[in-house]
Parts: C-alpha cells; sequence; structure tokens
C-alpha cells in the first residue's frame, strides 16, 4: 500500500481516508489492516520479511508493564496445572506456507 502525504492528515486518494492523525503528536492511524510486503494482510499488521526494531518492544506479559509480582504457593499452582486441558496439532497446510513454518 502506498500513499503520499501533501500535507499532514490529507492524502492523494480516496482510498487513503482510513488514515488519519494520531491523538498523540506525529503519529498516524489507520482503521484497518496494514501488511508490509504483502496485498492480503490477514491481522491488524502483518510484515513478510525482516523486521528491524531500534527500540523496545513492548507485550502486555513483559515484566517491565508490571507491578506488585510477587511469589505463588507452587504446591496449589501444580494442582491447577493437573487440572489443565493438554492438547497437540498440526498447522493447516495453507497457514504453516503462509507464516513460513516448516515443521507442522
Amino acid at each position: 500500500f502506498f500513499f503520499q502525504a501533501s500535507n499532514p492528515g490529507q492524502f492523494e486518494n480516496d482510498s487513503d481516508v482510513l488514515w488519519q492523525r494520531g491523538h498523540v503528536p506525529e503519529t498516524i492511524v489507520y482503521h484497518g489492516r496494514v501488511g508490509i510486503n504483502t496485498d492480503a494482510p490477514d491481522e491488524a499488521l502483518v510484515v513478510c520479511g525482516n523486521a528491524k526494531v531500534m527500540g523496545r518492544v513492548m507485550h502486555p506479559s513483559d515484566s517491565r508493564a508490571k507491578q506488585n509480582i510477587r511469589e505463588v504457593d507452587t504446591n496449589e499452582q501444580l494442582r491447577r496445572i493437573t487440572q489443565m486441558r493438554l492438547v497437540e496439532y498440526d498447522y493447516k497446510p495453507e497457514f504453516a506456507s503462509v507464516m513460513g513454518i516448516k515443521n507442522t
């Protein structure tokens, strides 16, 4: 997908109306799916190829996003784990090929 902004918030054709200025300065918001090196993204952001990150990647499970971290009763947690349903699975071939997964 290519776009060229003539003025911030204004784009060259009608298909670009989904791009808007963000609420935070120097941000752009797109309401839809974005694909890099693909014209058929099936998630909010799909990057087909390598991605280089020059900063941090934050994820909800990142300890930097948490507080009040404390030890738990391991015996109770092991009891809960034994009640979990464990499964094995194979990826669907069409998903595996798109994601570059060799061992399905």
